[in-house]
């Protein structure tokens, strides 16, 4: 029986490069997304001619009934969950500077990067600490993916930083908390991907990045995210729960 894996946010930009990754290691998936099924059914059919079982969990895990639907759809389809990974995420819907930010920006972003998080990862890990005694040789995990603005400040993006600083401080928290139960958590975090969501500042990354921004003198792909969860959730890291793993071609390097 194939391991089951839920990716949040799983149908587009680094969560489909996590959820290929996956599929490409023999895990069953449970994508979430907020995009209706039709709109995501090639992406469905692309993972399942990969020969591994793939069902789509609509809704938007900021609300409530949505996280309890997701849930849902991953015990009605498989009946057990091996492998958490948080990516669902929100850009700011307005670069401002952080002394022009609004109350309507900042609780859309929040609402989702934090708070939508934070509550289905507690849901889900109540499920896995009731699989986990029942089966204790059988190995789950969480992978959080938050970014390099958990520590980097950008003025134009502060709601943003503190969103993931805050998953940051979960992945911690998260991982003492599961530790009696062996499951590990790990946090990932991303430097510049190449996305959807970083497609308008596509052009200003690569310069700086001609100019030495990172070591590595390219953009992330969604893959390169993809390969570090697979190796995560595989077990190529074991004792090591509650660690981060940077993956931004040197960005954040310390230089003289």
């Amino acid at each position: 029986m194939n391991k089951v894996a839920l990716v949040t946010g799983g149908t587009r930009g680094i969560g489909l490069g996590i959820a290929r990754k996956l599929a490409e290691n023999g895990f069953d998936l449970a994508l979430n997304g907020v995009r209706p099924e039709s709109e995501v059914s090639s992406v469905l059919d692309e993972l399942r001619s990969l020969g591994i079982k793939v069902c789509y969990a609509p809704g938007n895990i900021s609300n409530t009934e949505d996280r309890k639907a997701i849930l849902n759809v991953v015990k009605e389809n498989f009946g057990t969950i091996n492998v958490l990974v948080n990516n669902a995420g929100v850009a700011p819907r307005t670069r401002a500077d952080i002394l022009e930010v609004t109350e309507e920006d900042y609780d859309h972003l929040m609402e989702i990067n934090q708070r939508g998080t934070f509550f289905l990862t507690q849901e889900i890990a109540k499920w896995m600490i009731e699989l986990k005694k029942k089966s204790p040789e059988s190995a789950i995990s969480i992978v959080n993916i938050t970014s390099i603005s958990a520590i980097l400040a950008s003025m134009n993006r502060a709601v943003y930083c503190m969103s993931k600083s805050g998953l940051s401080m979960l992945s911690q928290v998260m991982a003492v908390r599961m530790a009696e139960f062996g499951i590990p958590v790990y946090e990932i975090r991303p430097g510049v991907i190449e996305t959807d969501m970083t497609e308008k500042v596509k052009g200003a990354y690569q310069d700086r990045i001609t100019n030495g921004l990172t070591l590595e003198p390219r953009m992330g792909q969604p893959e390169d995210i993809g390969k570090v969860v697979a190796a995560l959730v595989r077990g190529d890291l074991p004792y090591s729960t509650g660690q981060v793993i940077t993956v931004d071609g040197g960005l954040t390097v310390p230089r003289l």
